[in-house]
């Protein structure tokens, strides 16, 4: 089983034990979690808040059905090494299959020639053994993506988090806000969008089923918002406060500056903030997910990403080529809408799934 996070060790504070006595038993202590109650929650019932925090999907579960996110892109590789001859023929087809799954041009010959020189230097000689070589590679390709997201680094760890409209930016704040919950973090959420219709309501439903205070702004600037939330982080005592910012395409230069202003701002109220600067991407959004990786790294100098909605058409090999291109760190990727649905980026799963 893998850990959702890294955290830095921290001592707890151990309070002196009682000494035993034969009166009835004192009072029980304040639970850890008590800072969290002075969140406001008027609108959620009792029995919602921390208890209800999924438990991740056991390993077993995850990888299958990874598996079927990744199907097609998995059958279309897998089918060429059955009872093929090690030829010229193989190469074209495996360079087809690499394209057709969003490899892009440079991995996918990247990995064609490392193929070819493994194949002669170790005389592989069958299919099997060509497939096992390929899958090294692309571990070996991928596994610099690999990262744990680090908690506790900073007090608290400010994250802002961007991508363009669909590619499940909100859902994935309310899912990390919850798993940092469930390992002992307190959670404050900035509605840095104020573009988007709903944008901070949607948010602000993912508040309450967490109990997380979201600082908002009815019609404010989303720098000014995420400003205020830091601030507010900073007062209260926060582990992380979390920027959500309006979804944009790269080509809207205008909202790629307004960008670049929140994350200015962002660090005069915390110097050194934002710590973590995330980009949410839509897995099926094939060469457009590595455009937008390089549009955003070049506009905010990405930390990190989060690659959603790997769970039927998406076809895996982009992370390919931003391994390739522009490899920022993959700290976590979705399959689905649960909780357990986002999980972190361990690049010998993701191959597993990808040839099978």
């Amino acid at each position: 089983m893998f850990s959702f996070f890294k955290k830095k060790p921290v001592v707890p504070e151990v309070p002196p034990a009682a000494a035993p006595a034969p009166a009835a038993p004192a009072p029980a202590a304040p639970p850890a979690t008590a800072a969290v109650a002075e969140q406001p929650a008027a609108s959620v019932p009792a029995a919602e808040p921390l208890l209800a925090v999924e438990e991740p999907a056991p390993r077993k579960s995850w990888m299958s059905r990874l598996k079927a996110g990744l199907s097609k892109t998995s059958a279309n590789l897998s089918i060429l090494f059955v009872g093929a001859k090690i030829d010229d023929d193989l190469y074209d087809e495996l360079e087809a299959a690499l394209l057709m799954a969003d490899a892009g041009v440079e991995a996918t010959q990247y990995l064609l020639d490392a193929l070819k020189r493994k194949v002669k230097e170790d005389k592989l000689l069958d299919a099997a053994a060509v497939k096992a070589a390929l899958k090294t590679l692309m571990i070996d390709l991928l596994t610099p993506l690999q990262r744990p997201f680090e908690l506790g680094r900073h007090q608290p760890l400010v994250m802002m988090i961007s991508g363009v409209n669909g590619a499940g930016k909100t859902t994935t704040i309310g899912k990390l806000a919850k798993h940092m919950q469930s390992h002992g973090q307190s959670v404050l959420l900035a509605a840095g969008d104020t573009f988007r219709a709903a944008a901070r309501e949607q948010l602000m439903v993912w508040g309450q089923r967490n109990n997380v205070t979201v600082i908002s702004q009815a019609s404010g600037d989303p720098a000014a918002v995420s400003f205020d939330a830091v601030q507010s982080g900073k007062a209260r005592g926060m582990d992380v406060v979390m920027v959500d910012t309006a979804g944009r395409l790269p080509t809207q230069l205008h909202l790629m500056e307004e960008l670049k202003k929140i994350k200015r701002v962002i660090g005069k109220g915390m110097e050194g903030a934002p710590h973590e600067t995330l980009l949410v991407i839509d897995g099926n959004t094939g060469q457009n997910a590595l455009a937008q990786v390089k549009a955003f790294d070049d506009a905010l100098q990405l930390t990190g990403l989060v690659i959603t909605k790997l769970d039927g058409t998406a076809k895996g090999g982009v992370l390919a080529a931003i391994a390739r291109v522009r490899p920022v760190p993959v700290y976590f990727i979705g399959i689905g809408e649960k909780i357990e649905d986002l999980q972190p980026f361990v690049a010998a799963d993701f191959v597993e799934a990808l040839l099978g």
